[in-house]
């Protein structure tokens, strides 16, 4: 399995249910890596979405624990605990299978995914919700990193980080 989401400087990616910015460029290679798989998110991820619908052309697993909670789409399953989702996972093929958000969703499946691909802001922003800070951690090694990217006055980079140790789910 693999992780993407943009962070800044602190590893944060969203305040008050909101991602902290939005860069067209990004959105694109967001879109052109994702594209044909299976993402796995959460509730409140969803709801930030155009019309809180689902992502076109993947197929969305969507987590939330909320009994009333339903998703308008075809592209859409909607699994009701952690245990249902790695149930699920495990069925697929996991380097078919994409980590897009948010904080909860990234912090329980890290351990997991062998591939992060991050957007890197060369920011501090005001946030409340953050991605684990894999520059803290041992197992995980950033081995890429693209040329300085600007979107108006910030600067940005993509990199792409290997967990050498993922676990098996469990």
């Amino acid at each position: 399995m693999k992780l993407i989401a943009a962070v800044d400087k602190n590893w944060a990616i969203g305040n008050k249910d909101s991602l902290l910015v939005s860069i067209p460029a990004d959105q694109k290679r967001f879109r052109e890596i994702t594209t044909g798989h299976t993402v796995v998110l959460g509730r409140k991820t969803l709801a930030g979405f155009p019309n809180g619908l689902p992502l076109k052309n993947r197929t969305n697993i969507i987590l939330s624990a909320n009994p009333e909670f339903e998703v308008r789409g075809d592209n859409a399953l909607i699994v009701r605990s952690e245990q249902e989702l790695f149930d699920k996972l495990k069925e697929l093929d996991s380097d078919d299978v994409y980590i897009i958000g948010g904080g909860i969703v990234y912090k329980m499946l890290e351990p997991y995914c062998d591939t992060a691909y991050i957007t890197y802001l060369d920011y501090s922003y005001q946030a409340d919700t953050y991605f684990p800070n894999l520059e803290a951690m041992d197992n995980w090694e950033m081995i890429e990193e693209s040329e300085e990217q600007t979107y108006f006055s910030l600067e940005f980079y993509y990199r792409t980080y290997k967990n050498k140790a993922p676990k098996q789910l469990p």
